[in-house]
């Protein structure tokens, strides 16, 4: 029988869809569509020539790199 530990490791290893991972980000696939075309948003695996795919990982990495305490906050200075 697997242990939760073991089945919370695999769900955090599983690869989303545009579309999951979209969800997962309360944001249409359209929005994750542009941001790789353009270069920004989260980091994205690609299998073959046209399956892109999503680690949850690198969602959550997006999200805590994007919490900011205001408006006028522009994060971590780059270094």
């Amino acid at each position: 029988m697997p242990t939760r530990k073991n089945t919370d490791e695999a769900k955090s290893d599983c690869l989303l869809t545009t579309k999951d991972a979209a969800a997962f980000l309360a944001l249409s696939p359209r929005a994750l569509e542009s941001w790789r075309l353009r270069g920004c948003g989260p980091s994205f695996v690609r299998l073959g020539e046209r399956a892109v795919r999503y680690r949850r990982q690198d969602l959550q990495e997006f999200v805590a790199a994007g919490v900011r305490r205001s408006t006028s906050d522009t994060g971590p200075e780059a270094g």
